[in-house]
């Protein structure tokens, strides 16, 4: 199996500066995807941030320009460096991995999600 830690996270106020941590650890035969998707309460799901293993990025339209996605494919961490932060930044953040334990046996795992709060 394969499990995600997150770090980080927090409560700041807004313009204010968090950075979350992710790292995967198990049965790691390769990696294909990681990122970062935010919960707001009442809202769905929806993608922050994602990065391939080849480096290309998918970044949503509300963080472009303030959020920063890097990864370390060597320690299998995935990073979000989230400046000039807003309320509506305000949510669960999910770190999400894609890949493979071995060939023919796929996995798509969640973290179990941080809180970001993001004051006025």
């Amino acid at each position: 199996q394969v499990q995600l830690v997150e770090s980080g996270g927090g409560l700041v106020q807004a313009g204010g500066s968090l950075r979350l941590s992710c790292a995967a650890s198990g049965r790691i035969f390769s990696i294909n995807v990681m990122g970062w998707y935010r919960q707001a309460p009442g809202k769905q799901r929806e993608l922050v941030a994602v990065m391939s293993s080849t480096g290309i990025i998918n970044y949503a339209n509300s963080v472009k320009g303030r959020f920063t996605i890097s990864r370390d494919n060597a320690k299998n961490t995935v990073n979000l460096q989230m400046n000039s932060l807003k309320p509506e930044d305000t949510a669960v953040y999910y770190c999400h991995t894609e890949g493979f334990s071995a060939v023919e046996d796929p996995y798509d795992v969640w973290g179990q999600g941080t809180q970001v709060t993001v004051s006025p």
